[in-house]
């Protein structure tokens, strides 16, 4: 059984940091391509970021230069390092296998003073 487990979420002032980490179990994680999505309060989820199993990546316009996605293949986990956080920012924040179909429960991000 898939398993994908966000984690790394809080509350943190504007131009601030977090960590986002994501476990997958159950899969041949190398094999896939990942992504982190986000879906703010009374908005459709979005794409913020995906990276192949090579390790290519593609970023969202709106946080380009500010979050990085990287893999850890021996440990199962995908990141995302978000910099200079923004107000708008704010969302619950998943990862996913693209193309496969399966969410985590995602992890609450807050950007606020």
């Amino acid at each position: 059984q898939v398993q994908l487990v966000e984690s790394g979420g809080g509350l943190v002032q504007p131009g601030g940091s977090l960590r986002l980490s994501c476990a997958a179990s159950g899969t041949i994680f190398s094999h896939y391509a990942m992504g982190w999505y986000r879906q703010a309060p009374e908005k459709q989820r979005e794409s913020v970021a995906h990276i192949t199993s090579g390790g290519s990546t593609v970023y969202a316009n709106s946080v380009k230069g500010r979050f990085t996605i990287s893999r850890d293949n021996a440990k199962n986990t995908v990141y995302l390092q978000m910099n200079s956080l923004k107000p708008e920012d704010t969302a619950v924040y998943y990862c996913t296998i693209l193309g496969m179909g399966y969410w985590g429960k995602g992890t609450l991000v807050t950007v606020s003073s």
